[in-house]
């Protein structure tokens, strides 16, 4: 926070905060006795977000490009490079960055993806292990395809319209007739509807 140029009266807020901090876990068979909360931040904290983006912003300062080079949003990364070689290499930069700041890349949850591979072009590895390499992605909602089509996209916004529009037609009957059919007062419906935009570059 400091680096970040937070004044200091607000570190020491945040400090008394986190300082001695205790929580319970509730499940289903009960409650769980009070335990000190000795890392990461407060689950449903409005100050969460804030202090989260602050640290990513510090951990990623050496490492991270400009866009569409390096997207972030939460704790998501895409990084983009032209070949395998340059992938493996910044994947390796992100990895020593955050682990050794105490923080972790999922091996699990790291996938890869080619636009317009050409053959041999061989696979992507994170410290000798070879990462998974998939056909598509999801960031922000949209699915990304290697292909460069959308098509996949175009169904999913095609069937949200079309649920849109049938939650539309029924608010509409509902205000204009009673459920056993009977006329119901006359009423005038306008209907505002927000459309996404899809845009593939």
């Amino acid at each position: 926070m400091r680096k970040s140029g937070v004044a200091e009266k607000y570190v020491r807020v945040v400090q008394d905060i986190y300082k001695r901090s205790r929580t319970v876990v509730r499940c289903a068979v009960g409650q769980t006795e009070e335990f000190n909360v000795e890392v990461g931040l407060h689950q449903g904290s409005a100050l969460s977000p804030f202090l989260f983006a602050i640290v990513m912003d510090q951990l990623s300062e050496e490492v991270r490009q400009e866009s569409p080079w390096t997207m972030m949003f939460a704790d998501d990364i895409v990084i983009c490079s032209e070949s395998r070689e340059q992938v493996e290499e910044n994947l390796e930069r992100w990895r020593f960055a955050l682990e050794r700041r105490g923080m972790k890349v999922s091996r699990s949850k790291t996938e890869y993806m080619c636009v317009n591979e050409r053959k041999g072009s061989g696979t992507v590895r994170l410290q000798g292990e070879e990462v998974k390499k998939v056909q598509e992605f999801k960031y922000l909602g949209s699915t990304v395809q290697s292909n460069g089509e959308c098509g996949k996209e175009t169904k999913i916004v095609v069937a949200l319209l079309q649920k849109e529009e049938e939650m539309t037609q029924t608010k509409k009957r509902s205000k204009t007739q009673h459920r056993d059919g009977r006329p119901g007062p006359a009423v005038q419906t306008v209907t505002a509807a927000v459309r996404r935009t899809v845009m593939m570059v």
